[in-house]
């Protein structure tokens, strides 16, 4: 009853908060199509900043109210606002007037660094590398890997509904599979989000809200009890970070600079084809519900 009640609250504080950004703020947030957008009309982005700051909020009162809760979830929940919160506040920034590659990137590696303090490398490293895992190396790769998965799900987030819908199911399946109940708060917030942003979106969600729901999906992967659950719940996350890295490969094998803005992801490459925002997003969501359906039938 908590976390549904909590969940009820983060939707309605996600809904409004996008209204107000949406009626006040627009035009300071605004995202001008250039030749690489997938957009054709001006849209304010910057949705992250209320779906995010509901969660934040909600999970405040979540880690108050919920002292003794069973399976770890207000120290996760209490882990993940020291994380998320520099990663929104910086995101933010970025949305409303630009900052530089360095600058985000030192950001990222601080949370990255943090998380791995509160909550330890992630196990499937500890269990690959064995006896060649040093005490510097895991938590190392572990932290490189949290900012690529920021950094692979602020790249997907270039056509409406893709990445918000995409992790909206992960998280969900999260909460559930790892016994993480806490994403629920986030999931709802995300839910909200989605009327605005799902094509025609309304409202994108900038760097406020891409970059948290990487570093969301790095946190729940961390508190995996070991390094199979770990493998099988981080297999949900194919469809987007398949693309990312598919993309990323092709792009360094050809020589590209992979720091430039580009349009050759494979949802971008769909959409040029003639297929239909929705359809695109559509497709990635579906795949990451058939995939979640496969983990909880097969592990």
């Amino acid at each position: 009853m908590t976390w549904a009640l909590l969940s009820l609250l983060s939707f309605a504080l996600s809904w409004i908060g996008i209204r107000i950004v949406l009626r006040r703020f627009s035009a300071r947030f605004i995202d001008v199509p250039n030749q690489r957008s997938s957009h054709t009309q001006p849209t304010p982005r910057g949705g992250g900043i209320a779906f995010v700051a509901a969660f934040l909020v909600t999970a405040g009162i979540a880690v108050a109210v919920t002292p003794g809760q069973t399976g770890g979830a207000p120290s996760l929940l209490q882990g993940a606002i020291l994380v998320l919160l520099p990663l929104w506040l910086v995101g933010t920034i970025d949305d409303a007037r630009g900052l530089s590659a360095r600058a985000r990137y030192l950001v990222q590696l601080i949370a990255a660094g943090l998380a791995v303090y509160l909550f330890g490398a992630f196990a499937g490293f500890d269990a690959m590398l064995g006896s060649f895992g040093t005490a510097w190396l895991t938590p190392l790769l572990s932290v490189i890997a949290i900012t690529a998965l920021i950094n692979f799900y602020n790249f997907m987030d270039g056509l409406d509904g893709i990445v918000g819908g995409s992790c909206a199911v992960q998280l969900a399946f999260f909460a559930l599979y790892l016994h993480q109940p806490g994403w629920w708060l986030l999931v709802a917030a995300l839910v909200a989000f989605l009327f605005w942003n799902w094509p025609p979106a309304k409202i994108f969600m900038g760097d406020s809200g891409s970059t948290v729901l990487g570093a969301a999906v790095a946190l729940a992967l961390l508190r995996a009890p070991d390094a199979s659950t770990m493998w099988w719940a981080g297999s949900v996350t194919a469809p987007v970070l398949g693309d990312a890295v598919f993309t990323l490969t092709r792009r360094l094998l050809k020589r590209e600079n992979i720091f430039e803005a580009h349009k050759s992801h494979i949802y971008q490459r769909l959409n040029q084809s003639g297929w239909s925002h929705q359809r695109v997003a559509g497709t990635y969501v579906a795949l990451t519900l058939a995939i979640t359906a496969l983990v909880a039938t097969l592990s």
